[in-house]
């Protein structure tokens, strides 16, 4: 741990430390979980249920379960899921442990060969910031589903031994697909980028409008996951929050989160809104116009990415010359306009100001379908010949049925600190190709 960049102490009764709850009522301490132990060795939380037959299917959209909905593996079941935590399954490596590809062979009963790829943190039992995450995680991420947030299957608490199983998701972060390099990075085109724009909003939407608020605190390109088909998913809820009761406007805390992403008032205050997260959001759509990093030292006089480009977001022509190259041209400038557009609003110095996330996601959601209505409207006034049409939808078969790309090698992982700044790596628990300086 290190010093907060920022001041503010945290409040010790402050609703931010409220944990999902059927009682309304906090969650004991970490410090002083209680735990039962097997007669196999294995430790178990009593707050955590799991049943094969219960039926976990994600409801399209979202659901609060009255309880974590959680496997509890023994820690002998993760070594053989991850061959002994072997080296050449290390996906990344942070301040708080190693994760781990992993594959769960299913019961006897099911076909042969059958199983489900995982990813495995284990983190460092004597880092105290580390076990609070641990806690978090399962009080979160065991209740909320929602197809846009990362599905956490179970955890392990046996003797010393932190972990957590998750699904894998196997193209890895946003963040490598903008900043990585070499062969296997190729630059996402427009299409994929707005998809995974609105997904993320969509998952964030759902916290904000639980019945109990959760301020997720840490929205940032490397925490957005992507499944086979570039379905995004938030992940990595160690910094989640409850948000403030209906008299409140906002809670209190120490001010934690990646530096270049945290909303203005939450680093002078300590004071952390609902809208906080929809700056933290502004932050991400700037990254995916540009294809630069929010916080990058090397960009001399430009290192915070906001800061230097809001003033091109507001005129059509500066636009394009901040554009990610990678995209050479090829996008709809009015929708891309309009997303800028967007993203200025999310980024206003004052959280009133800021939209709310279901009005973002109902923007994404309309700029989304708008190249779909004039390509159907060019098709029917026939202005498009139909050779062109029958090779347009081929090439989008194609595309929505291509195979996953071969994973990049592992790269480290970004530790988790109070509001770090940026730097090569990254805090999810996928594969990383080497990213720029």
């Amino acid at each position: 741990m290190g010093n907060c960049w920022g001041s503010s102490a945290e409040n010790p009764s402050s609703s931010a430390d409220t944990r999902l709850s059927t009682t309304g009522t906090s969650s004991q301490s970490t410090s002083t979980m209680t735990m039962t132990t097997t007669s196999a060795g294995s430790s178990i939380s009593p707050i955590s249920r799991f049943s094969a037959s219960s039926g976990d299917e994600t409801s399209p959209h979202g659901q609060i379960l009255p309880h974590p909905n959680l496997r509890i593996f023994t820690f002998a079941e993760l070594k053989v899921a991850t061959k002994n935590f072997k080296s050449d399954s290390l996906l990344g490596e942070g301040g708080f442990g190693k994760v781990f590809k992993g594959w769960l062979e299913e019961k006897p009963s099911a076909k042969n060969g059958s199983g489900l790829v995982i990813a495995v943190k284990r983190l460092k039992s004597e880092s105290a910031q580390g076990f609070r995450e641990w806690q978090a995680e399962i009080d979160f991420l065991g209740r909320l589903s929602h197809p846009n947030l990362v599905k956490l299957i179970g955890y392990c608490l046996e003797e010393t031994e932190l972990l957590l199983v998750y699904e894998f998701m196997q193209k890895g972060s946003l963040e490598n697909h903008l900043f990585g390099r070499g062969a296997v990075v190729q630059p996402l085109p427009w299409g994929l980028r707005l998809k995974i724009a609105v997904g993320a909003a969509r998952g964030l939407a759902f916290l904000h409008t639980s019945e109990k608020q959760v301020i997720y605190r840490d929205f940032k390109a490397s925490n957005i996951l992507l499944d086979g088909f570039y379905n995004a998913k938030i992940s990595d809820f160690g910094l989640a929050k409850i948000g403030p009761s209906p008299s409140q406007s906002h809670v209190s805390t120490r001010v934690m989160g990646t530096q270049g992403y945290a909303a203005p008032e939450y680093i002078a205050t300590g004071h952390l809104y609902v809208k906080s997260d929809v700056f933290g959001f502004g932050v991400v759509l700037v990254e995916i116009l540009t294809g630069l990093r929010a916080v990058d030292t090397g960009r001399t006089g430009k290192e915070n990415l906001v800061e230097w480009v809001k003033p091109y977001l507001s005129d059509r022509r500066k636009l394009k010359t901040i554009m990610d190259a990678g995209l050479q041209g090829k996008y709809p400038s009015k929708i891309v306009y309009e997303i800028a557009q967007l993203a200025l609003t999310c980024l206003e110095g004052e959280p009133k100001a800021r939209p709310s996330m279901e009005e973002v996601v109902k923007t994404l959601e309309t700029l989304e379908a708008a190249p779909e209505r004039s390509i159907r409207s060019r098709n029917r006034s026939g202005s498009r010949p139909a050779a062109h049409r029958h090779v347009q939808h081929q090439h989008q078969h194609q595309h929505q049925h291509q195979l996953p790309l071969p994973l990049p090698p592992p790269s480290p992982m970004q530790p988790r600190t109070p509001l770090h700044p940026r730097h090569n790596g990254f805090s999810a628990y996928q594969q990383s190709p080497q990213l720029r300086q």
